[in-house]
């Protein structure tokens, strides 16, 4: 199991070791990223694999609804840290568990993101296609 560090994340903030972003604030609460929210927890690692494996981790959790149960505020829902570093250390250690098979749900996840970043470029291709003929069409 990865060592890290959860904390809140401050405004302007460099972190010089591996990181990444949980959004603690809204629907969308445990949703991870690269880059920082206005209203984040940053994860701290020791090394870029344990950072890209546990980005996985919170990346499934976030898909999965798993911390809807634990948002409070009545017009704006938001996850506490003492509540987001409390379940989440167990609920990664227990789903890094088994190794290999962990490891392998990594890299179809990785290669999912990757056929979906084509994907969309493949659209915005089509689009600007689109748009080119279009505009050649109208200025007969």
């Amino acid at each position: 199991m990865p060592n890290f560090i959860i904390k809140t994340h401050q405004k302007d903030t460099l972190y010089t070791k591996p990181h990444l972003f949980i959004l603690n604030k809204g629907m969308n609460s445990g949703k991870p990223q690269k880059e920082p929210f206005t209203n984040s927890f940053v994860v701290i690692f020791q090394n870029v694999e344990d950072c890209e494996s546990i980005y996985f981790v919170a990346y499934s959790l976030w898909k999965t609804k798993f911390w809807h149960p634990f948002l409070v505020g009545s017009v704006i829902p938001f996850l506490r840290l003492p509540d987001f570093a409390k379940e989440f250390n167990p609920k990664a250690s227990l789903m890094m568990q088994e190794h290999e098979e962990h490891q392998k749900n990594v890299a179809a996840l990785k290669l999912l993101e990757q056929k979906e970043k084509q994907f969309h470029e493949n659209i915005n291709l089509i689009n600007d296609l689109r748009r080119v003929i279009l505009y050649r069409y109208s200025k007969k």
